[in-house]
């Protein structure tokens, strides 16, 4: 059976009451959930790139393609430094230096040490050395001083955090005026018809795929569910401008199924 969020569920967006959020459709204690999404992605961390295979049917990659083409890094030899946020694995950082000049670095920021401990194996086998660095840390508490880094980006990773307006003030902190903010994330479908087949595929399928290939369905049962509490396109362009950021936009990927958001520190 397909499960459906309640209207006053769907207001609530990332949000619950004092010192309450939510854990896909469980309501939990907020200093519970970094703990829990720790326990998810432990259990994925080998496997991401197929999780993501799973939740989209692989477009996941041509959407981070996306992202990197809509960034549009320098090609020359200009400085540049972008931080990716809850992307320990390195998928988007690899892609960004593919495509930027030799002056541009990178630093991978991860709560995950499991997660950062896969991109480190990855970037060894890649020519990247001395352009990418992999560093501990929460989204909502950056370990980084203001002002330090050109554009920011988040692939499938801010609905994960307890205090989504917590995590983009900080992404704004730590932007040097005129950096990027950008965001890839799976949001709500905007295609009528279509978003009732995506639904019951997300909850019907995905599940069961991820028990199959990796034994334990519960992981892939949060990540459908988080998708079902993260705050629609518009909703979610509101906060990123409460957050500071200007000339906000965004782009349906696929119907609305991702959308890529982007900001500006003015």
């Amino acid at each position: 059976m397909v499960r459906r969020m309640s209207a006053e569920a769907k207001k609530q967006g990332a949000g619950g009451t004092a010192g309450e959020t939510h854990f896909g459709f469980r309501t939990v204690a907020e200093a519970e959930k970094a703990g829990l999404v720790h326990e998810v992605f432990e259990q994925v961390a080998e496997r991401y790139d197929l999780m993501n295979d799973l939740m989209s049917g692989g477009l996941h990659r041509a959407w981070k393609q996306s992202m990197i083409d809509w960034l549009n890094p320098p090609r020359n030899d200009r400085p540049f430094h972008l931080i990716d946020v809850a992307g320990g694995t390195g998928d988007i950082a690899f892609r960004f230096l593919e495509r930027a000049g030799e002056g541009a670095q990178v630093t991978v920021c991860d709560i995950n040490r499991h997660m950062l401990g896969v991109g480190q194996t990855r970037a060894e086998a890649k020519a990247f050395e001395g352009r990418v660095e992999f560093a501990c840390g929460d989204a909502e508490t950056l370990p980084f001083p203001d002002r330090s880094f050109d554009a920011y980006t988040i692939a499938f990773g801010i609905r994960n955090v307890t205090h989504i307006e917590k995590a983009l003030k900080d992404a704004y902190r730590v932007l040097k005026p005129g950096g990027r903010f950008l965001c890839l994330e799976f949001s709500h479908v905007a295609v009528p018809g279509i978003d009732d087949i995506y639904e019951a595929y997300s909850f019907a399928a995905i599940p069961r795929m991820g028990k199959w290939v990796t034994g334990d369905g519960a992981p892939y049962q949060y990540l459908v569910e988080s998708i079902r509490r993260f705050p629609d396109q518009e909703t979610f362009k509101r906060m990123i401008a409460d957050a500071g950021f200007g000339n906000v936009s965004y782009r349906n990927l696929t119907g609305g199924v991702a959308a890529l958001h982007s900001g500006w520190r003015l």
